[in-house]
């Protein structure tokens, strides 16, 4: 859990105080402007109303342009973003025609394969030939293809699951699967952390959801043992189903999740485990097997397993993967199996070619380099942030590393100042993160070389200096060290 300082919390609230207090002074004049106007939709409800929307016109806008850049180029160590410039205070943002060459360290391209790959690239253009960039279908119709018959059977494998299930979206994966596996008189434990995607499945279930504190497998056998206890509201009787969902690698705090203690908590309790590696698979463990490899947990004692194919293996959508009966079950029933277009198949060949890649099945030992280079720079890149006395959230090995930010000004701040001296970053706040804790999310890549990595740290230190986010004294630097000594001596 993270512990914010007094005096960074008061001066947060103050600065978050102080912009709401001038917006809604802004909205009142507006009020006031409007009511002498005629309007032209009288007897309509305003589709936007004050509250819903003030955080958007009154915060958001005056720093959108820290969001949402575009980029022109592959999404490799350094990309290609397109200036913006806007005529009316950030209301509206233009394109030009200008081009910054920046380092990116905001994509999720851990392994490097968003970009050109001497395998993956040559067959990812043939499926495009042999087949089509879509394929104009559902799985249930026309759109299973031989590709994804064995995209399925290669997740599989890898993942350590008898059988999978891929679709053509990640967010979807996650928010259309939790409906179908629980239902009313069953129970959602899921972290406090855990993705909108997982929160929004959760809701829609119709189960009842329950929160434990964020990576504490002691609060999550608490609830658990209380829930059994109590068993379903008003009527008390035992739950027809429990499952916990925990991430592998929390996306905005870097973490990785305590899987052997949940594990062992869940099948305690008989409760089933979800475990979202959106984020892990590809990137952590021996192999790229994800959390389940690194911490030495057996596959075998989780029950789902679901992962995106948007981050290590440079490609789009995300599968779930588990007992062949399990798997037979959602394609009968999972309506992102049964109603939306199947994943296009150059998508489905680009993950394949990179799973036998990372596998060493291309004849090459390029991809056990590329999880030793992430797991090098992930740990290089987080020490050094630490020693210059930046917080940085986040354990070792995970190419997540946010930056604690706090103040609302020091988040555009951050992100221009490191923009104009070419250094990309993706900066988060509410309603991401919870209003005091805004950062700044670096994700680190195996494409990036030593050289890319010591330019953003140096540019970041000098911003960090500038900004005033260093909450930490720095380390001393090895020569300063070396003249104490001898001053001593």
């Amino acid at each position: 859990m993270i512990t914010i300082p007094y005096l960074t919390a008061l001066t947060t609230y103050f600065s978050y105080g102080l912009l709401f207090a001038f917006g809604q002074l802004r909205d009142f004049f507006r009020k006031l402007i409007d009511w002498w106007q005629a309007s032209n939709l009288q007897g309509y409800a305003p589709i936007c109303l004050g509250l819903e929307d003030f955080y958007v016109r009154r915060l958001y806008l005056r720093i959108q342009d820290c969001f949402g850049r575009p980029i022109s180029s592959p999404p490799d160590a350094w990309f290609d973003v397109v200036e913006r410039v806007s005529n009316d205070n950030n209301k509206t943002l233009k394109r030009t025609t200008k081009i910054s060459r920046c380092l990116n360290l905001g994509s999720y391209n851990y392994l490097g394969f968003a970009a050109s790959d001497e395998y993956c690239t040559p067959r990812v253009v043939e499926s495009m030939k042999r087949f089509s960039p879509s394929t104009c279908s559902t799985r249930v119709d026309g759109g299973t293809t031989t590709l994804h018959n064995e995209l399925e059977d290669c997740v599989a494998s890898f993942v350590g699951k008898p059988a999978a299930l891929v679709f053509g979206m990640g967010y979807v994966t996650n928010s259309a699967i939790l409906p179908v596996l629980i239902g009313k008189g069953g129970l959602i434990i899921s972290d406090s952390l855990n993705h909108n995607s997982i929160v929004n499945g959760a809701r829609g279930s119709g189960a009842s959801i329950r929160v434990f504190q964020h990576n504490t497998p002691s609060h999550l056998e608490k609830v658990l043992r209380e829930h059994i206890a109590e068993g379903q509201p008003r009527t008390h009787r035992p739950w027809k189903k429990i499952i916990v969902v925990v991430e592998g690698i929390y996306s905005m705090e870097g973490e990785l999740c305590k899987l052997p203690e949940i594990v062992a908590i869940s099948k305690k309790y008989k409760a089933y485990v979800y475990l979202d590696e959106a984020h892990s698979i590809g990137a952590v463990g021996k192999s790229g097997r994800g959390v389940c490899e690194l911490l030495g947990v057996d596959t075998a004692d989780v029950d789902i397993m679901m992962g995106t194919f948007t981050k290590s293996f440079g490609s789009c959508g995300g599968y779930i993967a588990g007992s062949k009966d399990l798997i037979q079950y959602l394609k009968y029933s999972c309506p992102a199996h049964l109603y939306a277009t199947s994943i296009s198949p150059p998508a489905a060949q680009q993950i394949i070619s990179a799973i036998k890649v990372i596998l060493g099945e291309d004849g090459s030992s390029r991809g056990a380099q590329k999880l030793a280079r992430i797991r090098e720079n992930s740990n290089f890149f987080r020490s050094e942030l630490q020693k210059m006395g930046f917080e940085v959230l986040g354990d070792n090995d995970s190419p997540v590393m946010p930056i604690m930010l706090y103040n609302p000004a020091k988040i555009p701040a951050f992100s221009r100042e490191c923009l104009k001296q070419n250094v990309a970053v993706v900066t988060v706040a509410f309603p991401a993160t919870p209003l005091l804790l805004a950062r700044a999310r670096i994700c680190i890549s195996a494409a990036h070389s030593r050289e890319d990595m010591i330019k953003a740290l140096e540019v970041i230190s000098r911003v960090g200096d500038m900004v005033g986010i260093k909450y930490f004294p720095a380390e001393p630097k090895k020569e300063q060290l070396e003249e104490n000594r001898v001053k001593l001596e």
